[in-house]
């Protein structure tokens, strides 16, 4: 394998990053493995309380494999243990829980997902389960008493809920010691996670410290907001662009962000290099040049990204004819309509949707047309041998036959 100078790897390792605690001891670690020709563990650890991954993960995860690219050992840590406990970072109130069961289900879906990204052939996959559950009583009060009450509400979103009197459950306070307890068992050297997991990040710090390890490196990276400029990226909020969306999807979404985001997700979702950021950095600054043009280009690199050029290629096409010229594409899913069936049923058994609630809500925004005609019934039934075009939102089209 290709080795890397010390240079060359913080090249890599800084871009696009938040924040590294502290910078020194990463330095101290890179020289260490050069000289002794090993691998740093590097560990991203992920939730598996939602099985859809989107362009926002996608940041974290393409960290994780820059660690790949240098030759270190990366480490997905399947949060399967944790996501029964619910992690509450950034949230108000407490999260619900997952069984085991619907945790392993998710972790799956994660994993294959993550695929897109990561090299499967050199990636490690642990599950926390397999350490976490063989502790017993003993152990979790051992556990707890090397951090303080004190200290976990240093923590911003604990503290902004209990001067509001919002109740925090004591397993919460338990979250940021079992994500510790991976560190300790994976003796991590570097952690990965977005801004918003620096205090579980730091508690595996310290908590290394207190087992005897050397603590690990903490590498943030921003969060992405969504295509609506305003809330971080979230299937939630409607304003996500998901790892498995359809090269269409993934271009057209991409053409609906604002022009000030158009250099973050290059930055951030689009893996661009420094030199190709300054140009489109140039190119945003110059009154005679049209923004679209760099939004174009951002497309076709994220779907390039994460398929290839040539459907990147027919995404744009698409765009231009279904978005540009209005007009109805060439080719599109078929659908054969069975007898009499609900319009919610066809869109959501079409994969046209992703429940049958989204399809009822869909409707009644008016994202859905029937031959040009928007329809707001979403109890409507359909027959078969009744062909017509369906239009689902601005890029989604079915032919039902």
């Amino acid at each position: 394998m290709k080795s890397y100078s010390l240079e060359d790897q913080l090249k890599v390792i800084r871009r696009g990053v938040e924040e590294i605690v502290p910078e020194e001891q990463l330095v101290d670690k890179i020289i260490r493995s050069i000289k002794t020709s090993s691998q740093l563990n590097v560990k991203l650890g992920c939730d598996p309380s939602r099985p859809d991954l989107h362009v926002g993960h996608g940041v974290v995860l393409r960290k994780l494999r820059h660690f790949q690219d240098l030759g270190h050992q990366s480490i997905l840590v399947i949060g399967d243990f944790t996501a029964m406990i619910g992690d509450p970072s950034g949230r108000n109130k407490t999260r619900p829980q997952l069984t085991l069961d619907e945790a392993m289900d998710n972790a799956q879906s994660y994993i294959d997902q993550a695929a897109q990204v990561l090299d499967v052939n050199t990636l490690k996959i642990a599950y926390n389960s397999q350490w976490l559950n063989a502790m017993n009583f003993s152990d979790v009060i051992k556990l707890s008493s090397h951090y303080t009450v004190a200290r976990m509400l240093e923590r911003d979103d604990f503290t902004k809920r209990y001067h509001s009197e919002i109740p925090i459950s004591i397993h919460e306070f338990m979250y940021p010691l079992a994500q510790a307890m991976d560190s300790v068992h994976l003796k991590a050297d570097v952690e990965l996670g977005g801004t918003d997991q620096k205090f579980n990040l730091l508690v595996g710090r310290d908590l290394q410290r207190e087992y005897g390890q050397e603590p690990q490196v903490v590498i943030t990276l921003p969060l992405l907001e969504g295509t609506d400029g305003n809330d971080k990226m979230s299937k939630s909020y409607g304003n996500d662009i998901g790892l498995t969306d359809s090269p269409e999807e993934m271009y057209g979404k991409t053409m609906s962000i604002s022009d000030e985001m158009i250099v973050k997700y290059l930055k951030l979702a689009a893996d661009a290099s420094d030199d190709r950021i300054k140009k489109v950095e140039l190119s945003l600054n110059d009154p005679k040049q049209n923004p679209r043009d760099s939004k174009r280009f951002l497309a076709r690199a994220l779907v390039e990204l994460y398929y290839d050029k040539d459907l990147a290629k027919k995404a744009e096409n698409h765009f231009d004819q279904v978005i540009v010229n209005k007009n109805i594409p060439e080719n599109m899913p078929e659908y054969h309509i069975k007898k009499e069936m609900l319009i919610v049923d066809i869109i959501f058994e079409s994969q046209m949707s992703s429940s049958k609630s989204e399809a009822r809500r869909l409707i009644k925004q008016g994202a859905v047309s029937i031959d040009g005609e928007k329809i707001d019934n979403p109890n409507l039934q359909l027959t078969s041998g009744n062909i017509c075009i369906i239009k689902v939102g601005k890029r989604r089209f079915l032919k039902l036959i």
